[in-house]
């Protein structure tokens, strides 16, 4: 007799695709509840994936706008003197800041005070629509690198007589989507003709909602008086700190603290923060959700092991080992929970997809979160399914086999 022949028979050894196979039997056999575990996964990986998509899609847009638009807009305006009342540019603000080393390009507007803009003189008066008119210099969109959506932008020949061009929320206002010969406004005591409709202009939002009229339409017809609102100045890429720096001394020399200089880009910047931060915050609650699902998965693995105490039983009666056994719903748990994760995954891919459409941003998912939220759902599955995984492999067979 040879010296192992006293020995018991050695267990049958399950491979990985074995594991998987009994561990995905268990799964459907209960498909409702399966379905109702895996949704809290979903749910938290759903959310996760969509903040950060969502987020992801946000930036490269704004990315793609600051890229067109430029960083290199700076502005100058007036603020408040040393005895706390409102400054004023100087009319001659334009030229000298024209004359600064690293400019390219520079244009102002005048706020024209008292003036209002009506549909029509049958309009209330104090049904104005908050439109502001501004006297504008020529080169005030090449400045901006703002569009005219329909009609056009203001030359010499027309600068100095009534005619105005809208912002596009001022053109919205006032009813106007298309213009013609017959297209007018009343600006103060006096009819204009719209010339043409901006485009909304991202880096002066300011001109969105105002009328703008040449700078010699603005002093003969409207008693503007010259002074410069707002100036805006097209540095060189490389020079735009330079040029900052200076910028309130060239604008104002006799009174330059009173000069306000800002970059309109820093306040795109400034939102592009405070996205990232809500969205931490989303992400954060995207966790929870996560969390909350794996203890979902958890409770369906212990009400599992309860309910097939019988099939436990007559698996360790016929030779399956606690480790088997253990192994079994450990690939269950983990089963159900990346089955979850997969379907958040897809879900918050199309929610993502969904919203930057309808944003008209571009579609810009990083590949590690979904791949994050999959393997972290393993995890979880993992840590959710161990406990009763190592209760099921704990059960004696004729226990198991009694209570069955």
């Amino acid at each position: 007799m040879s010296r192992g022949s006293g020995r018991g028979p050695r267990p049958a050894r399950l491979s990985p695709a074995d594991l998987v196979r009994t561990g995905a039997s268990g799964l459907r056999a209960r498909p409702l509840r399966v379905v109702l575990s895996a949704l809290g996964i979903a749910i938290g990986v759903a959310a996760m994936v969509a903040v950060v998509g969502i987020s992801a899609s946000s930036r490269a847009d704004l990315d793609a706008r600051l890229a067109s638009l430029g960083t290199n807009l700076v502005t100058a305006a007036p603020g408040e003197s040393l005895l706390g009342e409102a400054a004023t540019l100087p009319k001659g603000a334009e030229d000298r800041v024209r004359r600064l080393p690293g400019v390219r390009g520079v244009a102002q507007v005048g706020q024209v005070e008292g003036a209002s803009v009506y549909r029509s003189d049958r309009i209330p008066e104090e049904a104005s629509g908050g439109i502001t008119v501004y006297g504008a210099s020529l080169d005030l969109p090449e400045t901006l690198r703002a569009h005219v959506r329909t009609g056009e932008w203001l030359n010499r020949a027309t600068s100095g007589y009534p005619a105005v061009v809208l912002g596009a929320t001022a053109a919205e206002r006032l009813g106007i989507a298309r213009i013609g010969p017959g297209t007018r406004v009343l600006i103060g005591e006096e009819y204009f003709s719209v010339v043409g409709i901006l485009d909304p202009v991202a880096l002066a939002p300011e001109m969105d909602s105002a009328a703008l009229v040449g700078r010699d339409a603005a002093a003969g017809r409207l008693g503007a008086d010259g002074h410069p609102t707002r100036v805006y100045v097209r540095a060189a890429p490389e020079r735009v700190a330079e040029v900052r720096e200076v910028l309130a001394r060239a604008a104002d020399p006799e009174e330059p603290f009173g000069v306000e200089v800002s970059r309109p880009s820093d306040a795109l910047e400034a939102k592009e923060a405070a996205d990232r931060a809500f969205s931490g915050l989303l992400l954060g609650l995207g966790g929870v959700a996560l969390l909350v699902g794996g203890v979902g998965v958890a409770n369906t693995m212990v009400i599992s092991v309860l309910e097939r105490r019988g099939e436990i039983g007559l698996r360790r009666a016929l030779g399956a080992t606690r480790r088997q056994i253990r192994g079994q719903f450990l690939v269950e748990a983990m089963a159900l929970s990346a089955l979850g994760g997969v379907a958040g995954a897809v879900l918050g891919a199309l929610v993502t997809a969904g919203y930057a459409v309808t944003r008209g941003w571009m579609v810009a998912i990083p590949v590690w979160a979904p791949t994050a939220g999959v393997l972290a759902t393993l995890g979880i599955g993992a840590v959710a399914g161990l406990l009763p995984a190592v209760r099921a492999a704990r059960t004696a067979p004729t226990e198991a086999l009694g209570s069955g």
